[in-house]
C-alpha cells in the first residue's frame, strides 16, 4: 500500500512551500519466527534509498529475536492469580507482564507498568495480538540498540543509510483509541524543539516540542494495519449469503495459518478501489 501526502508549509517569511511524503508498505513478508533475519527479509522486498525511514513493529522484531514466552510453560504466582481474577485475564499472561516489568504503577482497572528501557505502558507492552496461540510477545529489552542493529544490518546488506523506528501501539491519556508510538529509533531526530522560535505573528514559542518519531510511527501504523494479514475479495454468483463468506474465510484460514478477511468486491468504497486494485493478485 502506498500513500502520497502533500502538505503546504508556511514559514515565517510568508512563502509557501510544498512537501510530499510517500509512505509505502512492505509486501510479501512471511510470518516471522525466532531466528529469522528480519533485515535480510525486508531488503529482499524493497529497494532502499539513503535517507529512507523504516518503521518496524516492535512485536515483529521481538518474534525474530525470540523475545516471546510460551504460556504453557508459565506458573503464575499468587499475585498474578489475584490480579487476573480481578481483571478476568489469564493468570499466566499476567505473570508474563509482571516478569517483564521493573515497576507496576497500576494494577486495576488495567496494569500500567515500567519496563527496563524506561518505557511505561499498559501491560508493560506485552502483547498476544497477531501471534500464535499461547504465545506472548515482550518488548525488546533495549529498543534503541535494536533499532541501531537493524540500521547497521541494512547498511551491510543494501549499502544504504536509513533511519529505523520501532513502533508499538499505545493509548493516549483522556483519548479514545490507540495509535502508533515510537519505542526505539536511530538515525532520526526524535524531538523537534521549537522553543525559542517565533510563531506566524512573532510571538515566542515557549513550550512546543514536536514528537517527530511518534508522528511518523502513528502514520506507519495505518499502513501496517492491526488485524489480518490477508484480505480476499470475492465475486459470488447471485444468491450468496453471509454464511458463504464466513465458510470461505474459515476454509482459507486453514491454509496459510493466518487470519483471513473475506468480503465482496462490490463493497469496496470508490476512494480506495484504485489502491486495492494495484495490489490485487487474481486467482
Amino acid at each position: 500500500m502506498r500513500y502520497d501526502l502533500s502538505a503546504t508549509l508556511i514559514p515565517t517569511g510568508g512563502e509557501f512551500l510544498m512537501m510530499t511524503i510517500q509512505v509505502m508498505g512492505i509486501h510479501g513478508l512471511p510470518i516471522i519466527h525466532a531466528g529469522d533475519d528480519l533485515a535480510a527479509l525486508i531488503c529482499e522486498r524493497i529497494v532502499f534509498e539513503d535517507g529512507d525511514i523504516l518503521c518496524i513493529a516492535s512485536s515483529v522484531l521481538a518474534k525474530a529475536n525470540g523475545q516471546t514466552r510460551n504460556l504453557a510453560e508459565i506458573e503464575p504466582t499468587e499475585r498474578a492469580t489475584a490480579i487476573a481474577a480481578a481483571a478476568g485475564e489469564d493468570p499466566r499472561f499476567i505473570q508474563v507482564i509482571l516478569d517483564a516489568s521493573v515497576d507496576v504503577l497500576l494494577e486495576s482497572p488495567f496494569i500500567l507498568a515500567a519496563v527496563p528501557c524506561g518505557h511505561i505502558g499498559v501491560r508493560a507492552g506485552v502483547d498476544r495480538s497477531n501471534v500464535e496461540d499461547d504465545i506472548a510477545i515482550i518488548l525488546p529489552p533495549d529498543p534503541m540498540a535494536a533499532a541501531a542493529g537493524i540500521r547497521e544490518d541494512i547498511r551491510r546488506i543494501a549499502g544504504r543509510t536509513v533511519a529505523v523506528i520501532l513502533t508499538d501501539t499505545c493509548g493516549r491519556a483522556f483519548r479514545r483509541g490507540q495509535t502508533g508510538h515510537a519505542v526505539g529509533w536511530g538515525g532520526v531526530t526524535a524531538i523537534h524543539d521549537f522553543r525559542g522560535d517565533a510563531d506566524l505573528f512573532g510571538r515566542p514559542l515557549t513550550i512546543t516540542e514536536e514528537a517527530i518519531v511518534d508522528e511518523i510511527a502513528g502514520f506507519a501504523n495505518i499502513v501496517m494495519g492491526e488485524s489480518s494479514d490477508i484480505d480476499v475479495l470475492v465475486e459470488f454468483g447471485s444468491g450468496a449469503v453471509l454464511f458463504d463468506f464466513v465458510g470461505l474465510s474459515q476454509y482459507l484460514e486453514e491454509r496459510p495459518g493466518s487470519r483471513v478477511d473475506v468480503g465482496p468486491a462490490a463493497a469496496l468504497r470508490p476512494e480506495i478501489r484504485g489502491h486495492v486494485a494495484r495490489d490485487l493478485l487474481f486467482a
